[in-house]
């Protein structure tokens, strides 16, 4: 690495110090768990980063869980590039799991997507023309991206055509999963994912 980079390195570590998530929540002291999932769960104190890491491959795992989970949050018809609505959307839920807990909600976020992470899936094996399920482990970085997809499906079922605001459905499915609640969506489709791969060991 040239001195030049270094200093730009240094630079950007000194900007970000102190600096904390939508102005308002610490992105130091959060705790990790499960170390499997630690490397794959990146916390800043930026929440958009204008797509820097996009055609990248696996580079989505260098950019803050809270950008990831905005993204994953739009991926619906409705909400499709609505990047702003969905980042105000995450900051109010944030505010809604801070009074409800009284804990940082990145932490609250963090412990969700561990709790929602499943260890196994299965795959399908074909053997002379007979499919059979076969149960897999799942690398960490798979488990961070399934956690995320829970999140937001169980987010918009519980928002779409109901009187639930997203905001309160997205800080109900947080506050869910960090406390491992299995009536929660997310946890519940990890259960039956593991409870699938299980029976096809």
């Amino acid at each position: 690495m040239s001195a030049e980079t270094e200093s730009e390195a240094d630079g950007d570590a000194e900007e970000t110090t102190g600096a904390k998530l939508f102005g308002r929540w610490s992105t130091d002291d959060i705790e990790f768990r499960d170390p499997s999932t630690e490397r794959y769960v990146t916390i800043t104190p930026i929440a958009h980063t204008m797509g820097r890491h996009a055609r990248k491959q696996f580079q989505k795992s260098e950019i803050s869980i809270v950008e990831r989970l905005i993204n994953r949050l739009m991926q619906t018809d409705e909400n499709t590039g609505k990047k702003q609505q969905t980042t105000r959307m995450v900051r109010e839920a944030f505010e809604i799991v801070h009074k409800r807990t009284d804990e940082n909600p990145i932490q609250i976020l963090v412990r969700a997507i561990e709790n929602s992470a499943p260890r196994e899936e299965t795959v399908r094996l074909k053997y002379g023309g007979i499919s059979v399920p076969k149960a897999v482990d799942i690398s960490p970085q798979r488990r961070v991206d399934q956690a995320l997809k829970f999140l937001a499906e169980g987010v918009y079922n519980d928002s779409f055509k109901t009187p639930t605001d997203a905001e309160e459905a997205l800080a109900g499915q947080l506050i869910g999963a960090a406390n491992n609640d299995v009536s929660t969506y997310a946890v519940n489709q990890k259960e039956e994912k593991e409870r699938v791969a299980a029976a096809a060991r």
